[in-house]
Parts: C-alpha cells; structure tokens; sequence
C-alpha cells in the first residue's frame, strides 16, 4: 500500500487551497507556502499554472500516486468523449471516493484506509481495494461489523459537507447507491478545479 510521507496539510500550504474545505486548515490564516522562501510571490509560467492544477486535482484525491494519475489520465484519453469531464468521472467512480462522497468518513484519506481494512462491501462483496471503479447501479455499504466504529459517528455528525445527488444514501443501512458518472459541475469541491489544464500539462 502506498504511504504518503507528507502532511495533507503541508500539501495545501505548498498549494495555497484549502482543498478539502476543513476550518483548520493552515491556509486559513497562513496564505503563504511553507519553507523559508514562502512568502515569495512570482508570476506563474504557463506550465506552472497546468502542474498546479495536477497537483491540486491529484492532492485532492488523497493517496493516489503520479503512476495511478497518469493511468487514469490515460483511461480519461481513451474513452469517448471530453477528456477532462471523463477524467473526472473516472476520479469520482474510485470506490474511496465514493466512500468519502457517502459521509461515513472524515476525510479521502481516512475513505482509503477505511476501504483497505476491508470494511466495504460493493453489491454485496468486499473490496478492499481503494481504487476499485464503482459502476452505475452498484450499491456501496458498510460492513454491519464495521457500522459503530468512532470514525463513522464522527463523519456523520459533521456538518462539514452533504452527500452529492449522483449518490443515493440510506443513512439507516450505511448503503449509498451510485446512480450515474458526475460532470464537473456536480461534484462539490471546496476549490476551483481545472481539469482541462491537467489535460494540457499532460498533452505537451
């Protein structure tokens, strides 16, 4: 399993986003990078604004690695359509995200971890593999062992964010059903998301 060595808070600093949209979030009150050279402010070039919007998009996502990105990105290229919705689409069928769009964790990080302790079931069966591609119809549910653990109170309790309409949830049964692929527009990010850029940085 990968292990990301860096804080999820350092990679919205190094960013200047609040990406998951979290009030203790740095950046709220430190609108500047971490590091002694952070508060220098330079134009961005062309290419830096494109990687930035890769490193925003692929911060956002958690624990996904540059390869997994690139195999996504190239999935994205190969299906029929706009690229950049299509990669988004394949983003928001990754069954921790689906997890994380459910609200029965805190965090995407906390979704991968949750899927990979194997307490997810899809259509019945358990997956434990984070970035397993949810399809339309498929039901993602909690284990019921797994339904009074701290972690799941927690998450839906906040009021930090709601569950998005291409999701249908039973919060009784801990059941979400995935009814269709988002566009851009329906997926709720805290921030300005340009997938179209990532497609430029990619395409060079």
């Amino acid at each position: 399993m990968t292990k990301r060595l860096e804080s999820k808070y350092k990679i919205n600093r190094r960013l200047l986003d609040n990406l998951w949209g979290r009030p203790k979030s740095p950046v709220n009150k430190r609108e500047y990078r971490p590091g002694m050279h952070g508060q220098k402010r330079t134009k961005p070039t062309d290419y830096g604004i494109q990687l930035y919007a890769k490193q925003r998009l692929k911060g956002y996502y958690g624990n996904i690695t540059e390869r997994q990105f690139r195999k996504i990105y190239a999935a994205a290229v190969a299906a029929r359509g706009d690229t950049s919705e299509n990669l988004i689409g394949l983003l928001e069928r990754r069954l921790d995200t689906v997890v994380y769009r459910m609200k029965v964790v805190p965090t995407v990080f906390a979704a991968r971890q949750f899927v990979n302790h194997g307490h997810v079931t899809v259509n019945g069966k358990r997956v434990n593999i984070a970035s397993f591609l949810v399809k339309i119809g498929d039901i993602v549910e909690v284990k019921e062992k797994s339904r009074q653990m701290a972690v799941l109170i927690e998450a839906q309790a906040s009021p930090e964010r709601d569950i998005p309409d291409y999701i249908e949830f039973d919060a009784g049964k801990l059941r979400g059903t995935y009814k269709r692929v988002p566009n851009l527009a329906d997926v709720p990010y805290p921030v300005k998301m340009e997938p179209n850029l990532v497609v430029e940085f990619y395409s060079r």
